[in-house]
């Protein structure tokens, strides 16, 4: 709410002293554009760590006019931003917590977007020997091992949420027990990286994140290739019937626009050295 009174108290000095000069052909402020518009999506740490926001936003706001203001959050701590009304849209990548924020009438409804996938990284010694295809069997043996570490985001992302997932899927408690060397950061997907970077220790991210990440010392992509480790993101406009004063108009637009052809064609279109980071498949 702090933020849409903002808005109007920017809204408003800005008409004020347009209004005031008026009639003075000469005046700077009588020739200044108004501001563009804009809205303010709550997303990943995933998609704007990866440059792909870079990429994409600048060719809706030549397509459309609107500017998107970016908050990157865990996926978790986005979805909590719609539910109070502070974001007019909502793109993550966790489609259990999404179709719930739809069903609890939070947004009409979720559009897919895109997919890449999640991938488990290392030291290129690989102490623990996860080199392979299945994500399960990895952490069983990381999880038998005292030594390399591992290290979750913590944070209540889609990432965090895949991790915990695959922990199960090992047969692992962590309310239990954790296994050794197991630490949480709280942290965004490259500061994730980076601390598994300097301490030699394994750690989950998503692979558009891992192509952008520059910082890697010897890790290396150790596991990947499972058919679970699919990553799936969606786009969701916030719900105006629970939150008037969103602009859901504008954010229909975005919504509307990254499903479309062209929208589609962006996001397939980033690259870093010549590999595709995202792959569209809005409507499938």
């Amino acid at each position: 709410m702090k933020r849409r009174l903002l808005d109007r108290v920017v809204t408003g000095v800005t008409l004020g002293l347009t209004l005031l000069t008026l009639g003075s052909p000469g005046s700077a402020l009588a020739q200044t554009p108004a501001p563009a518009p804009f809205i303010v999506m709550a997303s990943t740490t995933s998609t704007e760590q990866s440059g792909l926001f870079g990429h994409l936003l600048p060719a809706f706001k030549a397509a459309t006019g609107t500017e998107v203001r970016v908050v990157a959050l865990g996926t978790g701590q986005a979805l909590d931003m719609g539910r109070r009304g502070d974001a007019d849209i909502v793109f993550v990548h966790d489609t259990a917590a999404e179709d719930k924020f739809v069903a609890d009438g939070f947004s009409p409804k979720r559009l897919p977007v895109m997919f890449n996938d999640f991938v488990l990284v290392g030291p290129a010694a690989d102490p623990a020997r996860l080199r392979g295809k299945d994500i399960g069997a990895a952490l069983q043996r990381l999880a038998a091992v005292p030594a390399p570490g591992f290290i979750s985001r913590g944070d209540k992302s889609g990432t965090h949420a895949a991790e915990l997932r695959y922990w199960t899927l090992a047969g692992i408690d962590l309310a239990q027990a954790r296994p050794p060397g197991y630490r949480e950061c709280g942290c965004g997907m490259g500061p994730a990286l980076n601390i598994a970077a300097s301490t030699g220790a394994y750690v989950l991210t998503d692979r558009g994140t891992w192509l952008s990440f520059k910082n890697r010392a010897d890790l290396v992509v150790l596991v990947e290739g499972d058919t679970r480790l699919f990553n799936q993101y969606g786009v969701m406009v916030v719900s105006p019937v629970r939150h008037p004063h969103v602009k859901a108009a504008l954010a229909r637009g975005f919504a509307d626009w990254v499903v479309s052809p062209a929208g589609q064609a962006s996001v397939a279109s980033y690259k870093i050295n010549g590999e595709q980071l995202f792959f569209p498949n809005a409507g499938k």
